[in-house]
């Protein structure tokens, strides 16, 4: 609920989701109360005359000059009729094409050769990973590919591969006092439309503010451009986003600022949409990472005070999974043209037989399911209020970078600049345009290859730990120590080392081992994720140890709650409690030590969980008060708790259940979670 006043009005209005609370009540004397919660003040029932609750995009409002109380169907009444808001939308308005444009803008005969379109997909640079494990599961299936080993390579800034600028950009997301919202349950909220044209000023009233073209969606095919690009009847400019490759890696920074200057000049000169492309990429011309050109021409345009009066749409080959599109989005583009990610789509479809434009539409989808899901890690239910919102934050890349490219971006460690960024996109262009063999290579992102990608879980760190872990011999442990202590770095903390103490610390000041572990606690892995083989054993090492499991969102079997006849323990003392509740019950609850309400995890925080239908047996599904062969989806928020105040509540019933425990609330850990813990 948002509070307002102009001194004259004063007045309370609910989110249009109406996710929270906006109570208020009318006293006899004329005092109007709003507060998230009820009684807040301690009025008597005998001076209330009314007692109420806001809707979703319901408003209230007090006119102090006239003392009369105003109505949400009053006050939209009065503000709706004021102007013909109706008709003006009617005459100016026009709404994007009802069925997509995935048809090609050439003619068939005129597809690009195999050859052509795999030195463009080095260019921009393709893997055999993106093709199998991204586009193709798309196009064929309509969603994006899941998967459950995470990420054990670097962060970009430490990798050996030339890494696309987006991979440097980590998405933000919301924890308890602005949650994460629901994408598949709240539907009716979510919304990708999309703007296309001059924005009127927001003070004046007219009916050239709705001069504007509506998209449904912000993925554009080949028709779909060509049709907004001709609404457009003329105010458009094309601006080409690549630099000359003898310009070297300096090249970069001179043609971002070169392009930055011919989008003011375009916009002075009456353009309302400028398209920035890539399609100009030749022997010749690499392409500016289009991220880059868009995040830079987005804030050139805002510091001259001519943002609102273009929109950019991007024509690249570079993006083609939903955190590129994101990213995109999240800086200023209205709209993208994915052109060569939609050319790769027809290619795959053409080799397995498949109807190209029925894979276009599945791989579009893909895409837009991605981007709101990514929106929803927010709270953010529809894309205009994404759109240029920048909740990213930077990983690797220089201050002098961000600052004029990014403005705003957290960047806490600082990184690569321009040159940097320059060079990997020299690499590909001439692993494109140079070599005399052309294929695709396989980089090892998502899978460890022998010539790709360093992983931390690198097989022969594996087969070291392993080998010490069956033998228990010291000298095998060591040898483990030292593949670890000896492998490239792969996280931020690999950098990091000890400051030795000048005067070693006497053993007699130092807490015994036994009372250091009793403050031990594993990563919370539910029965389901893990075997029950392993999710016991774990709690049976940290029973003998003092420490502490947990026993993650996935319930637990009854039987463990109790002490075997050997005196061994089962039980995990540490229950969690996640947004689906699975196997949550009085029993579960009163058989912890401590008890984790689960907001987030740090693996896909504001995403939520998923345990595929394969992984639901008769076992699991038992302990979780479910079927069999039910893929089981924990939904990004809880659904009870949208506010501070609703997240009191469960503390306040978990209490009630089993006094004796701790409660903890498990956040995930990012740059300013101590003023929301």
């Amino acid at each position: 609920a948002l509070c307002f006043s102009d001194g004259r009005i004063v007045g309370a209005a609910l989110d249009r989701n109406g996710l929270r609370p906006a109570r208020y009540l009318v006293t006899r004397d004329g005092l109007i109360l709003v507060a998230s919660e009820a009684g807040v003040l301690s009025i008597s029932e005998e001076r209330i005359v009314e007692k109420g609750r806001l809707g979703p995009g319901m408003m209230l409002a007090v006119d102090t000059a006239q003392g009369a109380l105003l109505r949400n169907d009053e006050i939209k009444r009065t503000i709706s009729t004021r102007r013909p808001y109706t008709r003006w939308v009617r005459m100016h308005l026009v709404k994007g094409p009802e069925e997509e444009g995935y048809g090609l803008a050439r003619e068939e005969g005129e597809r690009q050769e195999a050859n052509a379109l795999l030195r463009w997909q080095r260019a921009f640079g393709y893997t055999t990973e993106d093709l199998d494990f991204l586009l193709k599961p798309m196009a064929f299936e309509g969603k994006e590919p899941t998967g459950s080993m995470g990420d054990d390579t670097p962060p970009s800034v430490l990798s050996q591969k030339p890494r696309l600028l987006y991979t440097y950009f980590k998405q933000r997301f919301a924890q308890v006092t602005n949650p994460p919202i629901d994408p598949l349950r709240e539907q009716l909220v979510m919304s990708l439309s999309m703007l296309i044209g001059a924005r009127g000023h927001w003070l004046e009233e007219s009916p050239e503010a709705c001069r504007l073209i509506k998209l449904r969606s912000p993925i554009l095919g080949e028709g779909d451009l060509a049709w907004v690009l001709h609404r457009c009847d003329g105010r458009w400019r094309r601006l080409d986003a690549v630099f000359p490759v003898s310009d070297g890696p300096s090249g970069l920074r001179l043609a971002v600022r070169r392009l930055c200057e011919e989008a003011e000049r375009a916009v002075r000169e009456g353009a309302s949409l400028l398209l920035l492309s890539d399609r100009a990429v030749d022997a010749e011309r690499a392409p500016i990472p289009m991220l880059l050109a868009v995040g830079a021409v987005h804030h050139s345009l805002l510091r001259c005070g001519l943002r609102l009066r273009a929109s950019l749409i991007a024509e690249t080959g570079e993006p083609r999974e939903d955190h590129h599109f994101a990213c995109l989005l999240g800086y200023g583009a209205n709209a993208v043209h994915p052109y060569l990610a939609m050319e790769t789509v027809r290619a795959v479809a053409r080799e397995r037989g498949v109807d190209p434009i029925g894979a276009l539409r599945n791989y579009v989808r893909a895409i837009e399911k991605g981007l709101l899901k990514i929106m929803s890690k927010m709270g953010i239910s529809v894309l205009l209020s994404y759109h240029g919102a920048q909740v990213f934050e930077a990983i690797g890349l220089a201050r002098d970078l961000v600052d004029e490219c990014f403005t705003g971006t957290p960047s806490r460690i600082g990184g690569v600049s321009y040159e940097g960024v320059a060079q990997d996109v020299l690499r590909l262009h001439e692993a494109a345009f140079r070599a005399t063999v052309l294929r695709l290579e396989d980089h090892g992102f998502y899978r460890f290859r022998r010539q790709g990608e360093y992983h931390a879980f690198h097989p022969e760190v594996i087969r070291a730990l392993q080998r010490a872990v069956r033998t228990g011999d010291r000298e095998a442990f060591r040898a483990y120590v030292r593949a670890v202590e000896e492998r490239p770095p792969v996280a931020l903390r690999d950098l990091l080392d000890f400051r030795r103490a000048a005067i070693p610390l006497p053993l007699g000041e130092v807490e015994p081992v036994e009372a250091i572990i009793r403050r031990f606690s594993t990563s919370a892995m539910s029965h389901g994720a893990l075997s029950r083989e392993a999710h016991e054993a774990i709690a049976i090492a940290m029973n003998r140890l003092g420490a502490r499991s947990n026993s993650g969102e996935g319930g637990e079997d009854p039987q463990r709650y109790r002490p075997r006849p050997s005196g061994e323990w089962l039980n995990s003392a540490i229950k969690q409690v996640a947004s689906a509740r699975f196997g949550v019950t009085p029993e579960y609850l009163c058989s912890a030590l401590e008890l984790e309400i689960k907001m987030a995890q740090g693996s896909k925080p504001g995403e939520g969980g998923q345990l595929p239908g394969h992984k639901v047996t008769p076992e699991i599904a038992r302990i979780r008060h479910t079927l069999p062969g039910i893929t089981l989806i924990s939904p990004p928020p809880h659904h009870d708790i949208y506010s501070i105040e609703d997240l009191a509540q469960l503390i306040y019933d978990l209490r009630q259940i089993n006094p004796l425990a701790r409660i903890a609330v498990k956040l995930v850990a990012e740059a300013g979670i101590g003023t929301i813990a």
